[in-house]
This record gives structure tokens, sequence and C-alpha cells, in this order.
């Protein structure tokens, strides 16, 4: 399906015009839309979510003039396979928000608007993020994060039912099971026999699924948590060596960066995207700076984790901590200080990770 503005199309001169096609990004169709970079609509069309329908789509804007640059909204989902395919084929690809309410309620909501929004923001300059390539090992992390967090919720949800289960049980198996750690209890319920008629049979089958459940979600996390290390080490293995950082927590920060940190343009910009930024808060004769309650919310616990774990074993940061209360800050702005310095490390051991042999050794 093909939907044009005719009175805003414009003919395309003789000289290639560059464009810039904007995306709005669905399930099973994405509509895009070509704009000039003087600001003049071209044409919109809808494309299947199919690989055929990502090289029409690519195909079909490149007939329009040259094409550089995409902003694409929902990079990270809906469209994140188109975001990986434009990549591929050296297209610049823009993270772009959707449009806010307000521009909504003055110029109205459909496809092909949010499409023409989408190329407009990135001519305008508003969208500046480039979009994550997903194409690479912090991919794979990011999916293995994805499983792992999955099956360790499952399994403390299966924990707690099978204690559930024991506390309503029959009071001559409930004593049989007491005082037994968790994985002793797991083994003994795996192995309990359900032949029993009525409730105390239907107890034990109940006991002896949650408890093979419970032993397979734990197999489970234990590959993953393998397979998670086994990626870092093999892509950057100094980030492990980074006093505080084990596997999870690396894997989730280098989700945060992703697999291009070179869109990163500095470390300052890593700290605004882990929320451990400053904000200005100034007013007249006040001059202060608030928490930043923005950012990757996971990728600044994942910093917290670190700063514990160096206050509790780093003398030198409880010395830092202690200098910087007795100076006047509260104990919760020296832990915010502590993780800017944190996520300063941290970019740079992605960064140099990323980057060529002859860039590590300049660094080194």
């Amino acid at each position: 399906m093909t939907v044009t503005r005719m009175t805003q199309a414009v003919p395309l001169d003789q000289d290639t015009p560059d464009i810039v096609l904007g995306v709005d990004t669905h399930k099973d169709v994405h509509v895009a839309a070509v704009v000039t970079t003087a600001g003049a609509f071209v044409e919109s069309r809808s494309f299947p979510t199919t690989a055929d329908g990502y090289e029409q789509l690519l195909d079909w804007a490149q007939t329009l003039g040259h094409l550089s640059r995409a902003g694409v909204e929902c990079t990270g989902s809906y469209g994140a396979a188109l975001s990986r395919y434009l990549h591929s084929q050296g297209i610049t690809v823009f993270e772009v928000n959707q449009p806010d309410k307000a521009t909504r309620r003055r110029r109205g909501k459909s496809d092909i608007i949010d499409a023409e929004a989408a190329a407009r923001a990135v001519i305008t300059g508003r969208a500046t993020a480039t979009a994550k390539a997903s194409d690479g090992p912090v991919e794979m992390l990011r999916l293995f994060k994805m499983a792992k967090a999955s099956a360790t919720k499952s399994r403390a949800q299966a924990i707690n039912q099978l204690k559930a289960v024991l506390v309503a049980t029959d009071p001559e198996l409930r004593d049989s099971l007491a005082g037994l750690s968790n994985p002793k209890l797991i083994r003994a319920c795996a192995g309990l026999d359900s032949s029993a008629p009525g409730t105390v049979g239907a107890t034990t089958h109940t006991l002896k699924l949650l408890a093979r459940r419970i032993q397979h979600l734990t197999e489970e996390i234990e590959d993953l948590s393998t397979r998670i290390t086994d990626v870092i080490t093999q892509h950057n293995p100094q980030l492990l060596e980074c006093y505080g950082v084990g596997p999870d927590t690396a894997a989730t920060l280098l989700i945060a960066a992703g697999d291009n940190p070179e869109r990163l343009r500095s470390e300052a910009s890593f700290a605004a995207l882990c929320g451990v930024s400053p904000v200005e808060a100034s007013s007249g004769k006040t001059q202060r700076r608030r928490l930043n309650r923005g950012g990757n919310r996971q990728a600044n616990s994942a910093l917290y984790t670190v700063v514990l774990a160096r206050l509790r074993w780093d003398t030198r940061t409880r010395s830092y901590v202690d200098r910087r209360v007795s100076e006047g800050k509260t104990r919760r702005e020296a832990l915010r200080c502590l993780k800017r310095y944190v996520a300063r490390e941290i970019h740079r051991l992605i960064t140099l990770a990323s980057a060529g042999p002859h860039t590590r050794l300049l660094a080194a």
C-alpha cells in the first residue's frame, strides 16, 4: 500500500537530493516516509516486517534520493530488526522518541504523520542518539540476561510455592522435611513417592513437580551464567578485572552501551545514559545539582553494586567516602560521586575493548 500526500510532495530535481528516512514501526507493518534535508515531504509507503520488506523499503527510499540517515522509532523492539538491516547497509540509524502529547494534539495522530516526524527529528537535530547496532556479542549478552532473569524469577516463585504447600500439608510429611536447607529440601521433594491416594498423593505430587521444576530452572541459570561469563571473557576480559565488577554487572553495563559504544560521544554521555550525571537545579542565588532519576536504571543499579563492593573491601573507597562526609556531604551524595567515577572507569574499559589493537596500545 502506498500513501502519498500530493499537496506536500515535491518532484525530484535532476540532481539527486539528499533525503532522510523516517519509520513508524509496528509488529506486522512498518510505515516509512521520506523527507528531503530541505524539509520537503516526498512520499510515504508501508512495508511488511519481513526480510523482503526491509529490502523493498531501502530500495524504494534510495530511488527517491541520496539516503545516509534514518530515524526509526522503537529501535529496541519493533524496529530492532529493521535498524540492524539498515545499519548493515551503511545507513546511520537514529533512535527517535514518539511525538509528545502536545504535538499530537496539534497535528493529530497517524502512522504517516509519525513516520514524517521521525525523519524531521533527524533533520532538525532533535534525534541525536545513534541506535544500538544489536548485532554482536552485547546482543548475545542481552538475550542471555533476559532468559536468566526470567528463570531466576520463576525459580523464586517455585520455591515460595513449594514452601507454601509444605506449610499446609500433613504434619507427618512436614516434620520429615523440617530443618532441611533449600538444596536438600528440593532434592528430598523431588524424590517423594506420589502414589498415595487422596490429598496426600496430590500434595506429594505437587511438591515433586515443583522441586523438579526448581532443579531444571537451576540448571538453566547455571548454564546461562556460564555463557554470559564466556562471552564477556572472550570480548571484554578487562572489564571482569575491574574491582567489584562481576559477570552480571559487566553484562548489564555492556548492554547499556550496546554493540557500538562509539555512539556515546564521551564518558559524560555514558554517565548520563546510566543516570549518574548530576542535573542542574539552580535558581537565582541558589546553585545546586540534584539527583538524576533518568537514564538506564539497570545500569545505575549495576554501578551501585560496584560501589557497594568497593566500599566493603577497598580501603581507598572507604577513605574517599569518609573525606567527602567530613566536607559536609551526606553518605548518599558521596556514593553518587563514586558512581560517577566508576562510570568513567567503565566507559574507558568498554571503549578500549571496541577500539582496534593500535588504539589499545596507545592507551596503555
